[in-house]
Formats: C-alpha cells, structure tokens, sequence
C-alpha cells in the first residue's frame, strides 16, 4: 500500500494587531519568545518531529524578518524533495490580498495541486505547544472524516473566549461550530467543559478544495477558515473532533502535557513566558525526545561577573539566553535574550528582555516586556509607577509594560 502523501499549510499571514506594539515592524508568528525562538518554530517543530517535511508557510504583513528566518533556519534536505517554504501574498487570482485565512488557501491552491497529496494539514503559526500532528493524521485517515478539528478541554465558563466544538454522545463527530457562545452544552462525558478549537485542522484533500471554492464564490462569507469553512462542512455532517488530551507526545512530564496557550495578546503572551521559568515548568522546553528547532547566531555562554560587596552578577528562577552578562546585578523571574546586558545594581524582575537590551546601573525594571535593541538608561525605572508608564509606553490590562523595538526610554 503506498504511504498516505501529506502536505502541511501553515497560516502565518494574521496582522496580530493585540500584539502592539511587538508586532509594528514584524508579523505575529516572527515575534521573538522564550529568549532564542520564533514563535513560528514552535508549529514548524512539531510538523518535523511528526516527520511532516513538505510545509509552506503562507505569509502576507510585514514579512521579512518572518521570511529571513525560515529561509535561514528551517532548512531540508533536497535528496528526498522535502522542504519548508515561505509564500507570500501573490495576487495569482486577481489584484487583492488575503481576505482571510480561507481565501489564502484558495489563492494558494497552486500549492496543493502542484504536490498532489492525499491529506492537507493547516496549523496556525502563533500558539505555543507540543503536539504530534501524526497522531491526529492517523484518526482522520480511520474514520473518514473531510476535517478533523483539533480540541482542547476547557472549563465551560471560558466558553465566550473560543469557537466551541459541540460533538455528538458518544462519537467524534461534530454537531455544531460556534464562535464564542455565551452559555454553550458542555461534553457529553464532562459536561462542565466544552471543546475549543485550537485552529488546527486535517483535510482530506478534495474536501479542502472543494469547500475553499465555494467559499471564495460566496460574497457574504468572511473567508476564514474557523468561521466559515468549518461550519460548511459541520453542516454536511463531514466534521471530526480530534481529542487534543490523547495526543501522546514523547518525553512530556506530567505537568506539562496537554499544554497549549494562545499567544495572541500582550497578556497572554507574557504569561506564556512565565510558564517557562518556574522549577518544574508549565512548559518545559528542556524535552529533547520531542525539541523545539530554531537557529540563532554564534553567541559565547552567558556570563556572570562581580561577585564582592553586594556587586554580584545572578539570576534566580530564570532562563539566560546564550550572550547575556549579567553584570553586578540581580535578575529574578525572568527571560533574557541572546545579547542582553545587566549592569551593575540594576534589578530585573518578572520580565522580558529580548534581543540586544541594555539595562543601565541602578535600573529597576519590573513587570515588563522589553523588545529588541531598546537602552534602559542608568537610574530609569520601569513598572514602578503605572501611572507614568502609560504616558510613555503601552501597559497591557494586567499591568504590564512593554517598550516597542528601538523605542528610546527617558530616565
């Protein structure tokens, strides 16, 4: 029997306006996390630990540095015709961009035709986990199904904050797709939580084109792929669920498995971050059975310097990114990025330091995302006083502060 021919799509062209001001000179899935990371290499890796080689990742705002990471990171070998492609918006099918994440399929259908394959994968680019996406290939292929959707378990009273999959007793089948319903049935075995979509999907191959044509042809429709592709094909009776809590990952603890966490606001974003630092993390990226790719430049080891009359360089309960000094200063609950510098005195806590950040002397920086490239200058303090913060920079609703790239910071 030959092998089942699987491409993977990879949706990386959202604008991801929560995300300002991170993501005013990159598109979402290029924002940097977890100090040496893309966001966009968190799906990448699992669709290669799932030994998913074809991937073309479809891109359309502010895509360059998106772009000049995959092209530079995610390289495959050519022997076996395996690789990871970006695909930009190319207005093939007429002068206008993306509508949404449907109508990128569609005018990207080139792709899929050109590679022949039997089943189509479409991830989204922005969440953070593990997932074996073989595993869930391997139900759809044995019920039937035209999609399956990826679920994952939350309480019913968070139902307004997801599209809800509502399922048949005693089956995978899906009876209804509702985008953030008030006071949704709970799950026929749990009824105190509800299925929500994780934006994951598995096609087979003729059903994705033919429902991404018909959508292209309806003029009311949004041409996005939870809103009205999978209702489409709910309403035909050729929807499946995919139970994310089944999905085995090698080397996941206890703590961690089943995580899953949608970055897509400043909060959100930040609390993902602190799921990496504890002792025995909420994520734990220290799993080699099941790592995360990425590539960054050749830094040296990360230094601690001073260590005499209360001038001592540390960093407690947080992850140092290869080329950070800590300098004669205390960093507590943090995430630091290759090429950040602490100096003498300064304190970091609960924060975010990306690519490049100085931090002067005597700098209190607290409750806090910092991106690249941006000078704390000496003396400064940032999220002591909220009230000063928000006339200079962005305070998300949960207080914390984040400094867009480059912005230049007042003492």
């Amino acid at each position: 029997m030959a092998a089942t021919k699987v491409l993977a799509i990879v949706l990386a062209g959202g604008e991801g306006k929560r995300l300002m001001p991170l993501t005013a000179d990159r598109a979402k899935p290029a924002v940097p996390f977890g100090g040496i990371y893309r966001m966009v290499d968190f799906v990448l890796s699992n669709l290669v630990n799932g030994h998913y080689l074809k991937i073309v990742v479809l891109t359309q705002y502010k895509s360059h540095s998106l772009d000049r990471h995959i092209t530079k990171t995610w390289r495959m070998s050519t022997l076996l015709g395996n690789y990871v492609a970006p695909v930009p918006a190319q207005q093939r099918l007429g002068p206008h961009w993306f509508a949404g994440s449907a109508d990128a399929i569609y005018q990207s259908l080139n792709l899929i035709t050109d590679d022949c394959p039997d089943i189509v994968i479409v991830f989204g680019a922005d969440h953070i986990y593990r997932m074996d996406p073989g595993q869930m290939v391997r139900q759809h292929v044995a019920t039937g199904a035209g999609v399956t959707v990826a679920g994952i378990r939350q309480p019913r009273s968070m139902s307004d904050q997801f599209g809800v999959i509502e399922v048949a007793e005693g089956s995978n089948r899906i009876t209804a797709f509702r985008e953030k319903p008030a006071d949704p049935p709970g799950l026929p075995d749990s009824p105190d939580e509800i299925f929500a979509s994780m934006g994951n999907y598995v096609f087979s191959t003729d059903v994705l084109i033919d429902a991404v044509t018909k959508d292209a042809a309806d003029p009311d429709s949004k041409h996005d792929m939870g809103g009205n592709i999978i209702p489409m094909l709910v309403e035909r009776g050729e929807a499946a669920v995919y139970d994310f809590r089944d999905n085995d990952v090698p080397g996941t603890t206890d703590r961690d498995r089943g995580y899953w966490r949608d970055v897509g606001t400043l909060d959100s974003f930040y609390d993902a971050h602190m799921d990496l630092i504890s002792v025995h993390p909420v994520f734990n990226l220290y799993n080699h059975e099941w790592p995360i790719y990425t590539d960054h430049p050749p830094w040296p080891p990360a230094k601690f310097v001073h260590g005499y009359q209360g001038r001592v360089g540390r960093a407690v309960n947080s992850m140092v990114a290869p080329g950070v000094v800590v300098s004669g200063s205390l960093v507590e609950n943090s995430v630091l990025s290759p090429g950040v510098t602490v100096h003498s005195y300064a304190h970091v806590d609960g924060t975010v330091l990306m690519g490049g950040v100085q931090v002067g002397r005597h700098a209190v920086v607290r409750n806090a995302i910092v991106d690249k490239n941006v000078v704390i200058p000496e003396g400064a303090q940032i999220g002591v006083d909220l009230d000063r913060d928000r006339e200079r920079f962005t305070v998300s609703d949960g207080g914390i502060v984040v400094i867009g790239k480059g912005q230049k910071v007042d003492p």
